[in-house]
């Protein structure tokens, strides 16, 4: 049988996707189910493992249910997922002795403190690329070690496992035979270090994590293990390709060159830019990463990440009702020609790149009596832009060109007010695909190129195809005097 079809699996913050993709990039099935989220105390966020992989089969499921295709067709099954999410489980049983730690997660900030006050930054970034704050894995996983009783007993042992979410899908759709995750999600645990692309003796002592709980890191697109009596699916397919969701998108973007850029907008946003070959140290507190690792040759990234982007369009549906669907914001944003003066810092889960404020929190300004729903609903759009903004100006500054077109994708690139004045405040073009959904399709190609699917990148580049561009609108004196009040706002969060 012709072995032409990729299952990509995208486990994200809020939600699971499937993805039946064939070698011509044609979507031939997707299903999306979301999970609960679960908040135990202000600042804590959790998810259930079970709940993930509850999301996962039953997608799989409703994909092969939908697509009516022979499920024998896979040639391989592709994984990206939110990163620094961190769990840990029984090794024999795989029953997990904690909820997940989400990497919105905040309950380590004060360790982080103590930590920074102790001198140890310098020495974390140098490793690892990365700033010391409660987004990354290796704070929580030393909360857990500490707080879960008996965990460090068992992990010591090598009884229990630690793993981020792709490392976790792959132990259970291999029933437990394999423990492994690749370079784009260890870096960001700060526990590896981001040359040997190993872990690092002198981190793991530093948070106090056993080794011998740690999976084995692979490259991006290898084959990892076969399935094995996972619902709905034969066994023997080959998961072969993994990322984590930023760099996965990066990739499915066909940013394959050194200063190629992406952002993604989901439930916060994203933006990461290929620096090639030699992992470059930002002087402006963005986070240098691994993007991908294929056979022997690794490329870097810089990212900047605000946490808070299509959550905050979650938060005015949930919160504050203001809306029922999320797709809604748009139509209410083109109500009112501007804010009427509102702005809006997306600071619910504290401040990410630039500013790296853990204790920063979201506020609105410039209310007065006639302000509506509308006006907010604008302002929270032209927030997520601001400081996406930000992050954009950093970033050239440490790469040391300029971002000459972006790429943009992820459910909220859909709302084209938001892409529009983004590229009017970035002054930037902005270039959205055929296919947004590239952190699925960037996994469909690792497990491709594995599989052999795909013979290479160029082979994929080529298959990419652009669908909008969003051209810069706004007079360079406008956009300068909206970016003087919107630091105004920030000054305030």
């Amino acid at each position: 049988m012709n072995k032409d079809l990729i299952l990509s699996i995208d486990q994200g913050t809020t939600g699971t996707t499937v993805l039946l993709i064939n070698k011509q990039l044609k979507i031939v099935a997707k299903q999306n189910r979301e999970f609960p989220q679960h908040y135990p105390q202000p600042g804590w966020v959790e998810h259930k493992a079970d709940e993930i992989w509850a999301s996962t089969t039953q997608c799989i499921k409703d994909v092969l249910k939908k697509s009516k295709l022979n499920p024998q067709r896979i040639a391989g099954i592709g994984i990206t997922n939110q990163r620094e999410t961190s769990l840990v489980w029984d090794k024999k049983t795989g029953v997990p002795l904690h909820n997940a730690i989400v990497w919105q997660d905040r309950r380590t900030s004060a360790l982080c403190a103590q930590l920074k006050k102790a001198g140890h930054e310098k020495m974390i970034r140098n490793k690892t690329g990365l700033l010391l704050d409660p987004y990354f894995s290796g704070t929580k996983l030393n909360w857990m070690l500490s707080q879960v009783k008996g965990l460090r007993a068992k992990a010591t042992k090598g009884e229990a496992l630690f793993g981020t979410i792709d490392c976790y899908l792959v132990y259970k759709l291999t029933q437990g035979a394999a423990h492994v995750t690749d370079p784009s999600n260890a870096c960001r645990t700060l526990l590896m270090n981001l040359k040997t692309l190993k872990w690092d003796k002198e981190l793991l002592k530093l948070f106090k994590v056993p080794a011998a709980m740690l999976p084995e890191i692979k490259t991006c697109s290898e084959v990892y293990g076969t399935t094995k009596n996972v619902p709905g699916l034969p066994d023997g397919i080959p998961i072969a390709g993994m990322a984590g969701d930023q760099q996965a998108a990066l990739f499915g973007q066909a940013c394959f060159a050194a200063g190629e850029a992406k952002c993604t907008y989901g439930t916060g946003s994203f933006m990461l830019m290929n620096t090639g070959s030699k992992p470059i140290l930002s002087k402006s507190r963005m986070l240098t990463s691994v993007g991908w690792t294929i056979g022997n040759k690794t490329t870097y990234v810089l990212e900047g990440s605000a946490f808070i982007a299509g959550a905050a369009v979650q938060w005015l549906r949930d919160g504050l009702k203001i809306i029922k669907q999320a797709p809604e914001i748009e139509a209410m944003a083109k109500l009112v020609k501007d804010t009427g003066g509102v702005m809006f810092v997306p600071a619910l889960a504290g401040l990410g790149a630039p500013y790296w404020n853990p204790e920063a929190r979201g506020i609105i300004t410039g209310i007065d009596r006639g302000t509506t729903r509308n006006h907010i609903a604008r302002a929270v759009l032209e927030g997520i832009a601001y400081l996406q903004t930000d992050i954009s100006r950093a970033m050239e500054k440490d790469a040391k060109k300029k971002i000459r077109t972006l790429k943009v994708d992820g459910g909220a690139s859909n709302n084209n007010l938001l892409m529009q004045f983004q590229a009017d405040v970035l002054g930037t073009k902005l270039v959205r695909p055929k296919m947004v959904e590239t952190t699925a399709l960037g996994a469909a190609f690792l497990a491709g190129l594995a599989v052999g699917l795909w013979k290479s990148q160029t082979e994929i580049a080529r298959a990419w195809k652009k669908d909008v561009e969003f051209k810069p609108k706004m007079k360079p004196a406008e956009r300068k005097q909206r970016m003087q009040a919107w630091a105004h706002a920030v000054g305030r969060a």
